[in-house]
């Protein structure tokens, strides 16, 4: 599943077609929304919300969220058959293995900036405010929660963890505040050392603990699905122990 990093590299590379204000002149693919809504509109924004790819309209806005397997392709075709296919004048965006949604009206009504952890308009305080309300959730869920930590996927989840010493199956209400503002500030940090890594091809050569077999101390990391959520999490149980939590 792309993480917020790898939309926002998305968005990087359409924004530089330079797209805003371009007509959509056809649509195409396999998906059930109503394409021709999509017909003759003009595009006024690309924007990323955590895992979430956004092509704005004047009074709605589609919804691409490439759930676990979807891809994309600008210019070039896959040999299967597009979600959905939007061709401008001189540029063709093709989604696959996509869900696709319609967001109608204004879509800063919608989506919380403050919450993308990637965003300029992050607010630190606010995920602060949230993490208090949610003293029960297990450290490994709660950073899988896109309403605190919008972007937020399972292998930042993993290496933040490591990052700060802290155990996965802690709950949020059993860290110090010092180590709670310590987990929001490196979900933002290593957000953007994964967006550097992703664009440098070298994000795997930095894992620390994810889909590791020992950490960088040569300690053996465990392999479990925990939580809720129930995702794969790698952990070191020496360097990520309770009580250091």
């Amino acid at each position: 599943m792309p993480e917020g990093p790898s939309i926002v590299i998305l968005r990087e590379l359409i924004e530089n077609l330079h797209l805003e204000g371009a007509e959509i002149i056809e649509v195409g693919g396999n998906t059930k929304l109503d394409k021709d809504r999509l017909l003759h509109q003009k595009v006024i924004a690309f924007k990323s919300w955590g895992k979430h790819f956004l092509i704005c309209f004047s009074d709605f806005a589609l919804r691409v969220h490439f759930m676990l397997f979807g891809t994309y392709r600008i210019n070039e075709e896959k040999e299967s058959t597009p979600r959905i296919s939007l061709v401008f004048k001189n540029d063709v965006l093709n989604f696959y293995t996509c869900s696709l949604k319609f967001i109608e009206g204004d879509i800063n009504e919608v989506y919380d900036w403050e919450s993308d952890v990637l965003s300029n308009d992050w607010n630190e305080s606010k995920a602060l405010k949230k993490l208090r309300e949610k003293e029960d959730v297990l450290v490994c869920d709660i950073l899988l929660d896109q309403n605190v930590f919008a972007g937020v996927g399972n292998i930042i989840k993993n290496e933040v963890l490591y990052r700060i010493g802290v155990h996965p199956l802690c709950t949020v209400g059993s860290l110090s505040m010092p180590k709670v503002k310590e987990l929001i500030k490196e979900a933002r940090n290593y957000s953007f050392d994964f967006l550097r890594w992703k664009k440098e091809y070298t994000l795997k050569k930095h894992w620390l603990a994810y889909s590791k077999k020992v950490c960088p101390k040569n300690h053996p990391i465990i392999k479990e699905q925990l939580g809720k959520t129930n995702r794969r999490t790698f952990y070191c149980p020496i360097c990520q122990s309770y009580e250091k939590a």
